[in-house]
């Protein structure tokens, strides 16, 4: 198993984290960011509309349960994204 060099904090586990984990591959799947592990630009608009279902399921099952800062963010994401979609 290879080490990492990465502080503890550098790996904390938030719902900030899983948000913007979930919206990287949705963009990833749109085409708008290159898949890390290829290094090559893939589109998969059915993962995507799955990476976008997933976080709106996420939203709707956080909502009373975040942070003020959270709501703004995760609120942010999914319009960012919708919007790419829709133009995708």
């Amino acid at each position: 198993m290879e080490k990492t060099t990465q502080s503890p904090e550098a790996l904390e586990a938030t719902l900030s984290t899983l948000i913007l984990s979930i919206a990287s591959s949705a963009a990833m799947s749109m085409g708008l960011a290159p898949n890390p592990a290829s290094g090559k630009i893939e589109k998969d608009l059915n993962l995507a509309r799955f990476n976008i279902d997933l976080l709106t399921m996420l939203s709707e099952k956080t909502k009373n349960n975040r942070t003020a800062d959270e709501d703004r963010f995760i609120t942010t994401i999914l319009q960012d994204l919708k919007m790419k979609f829709i133009q995708n």
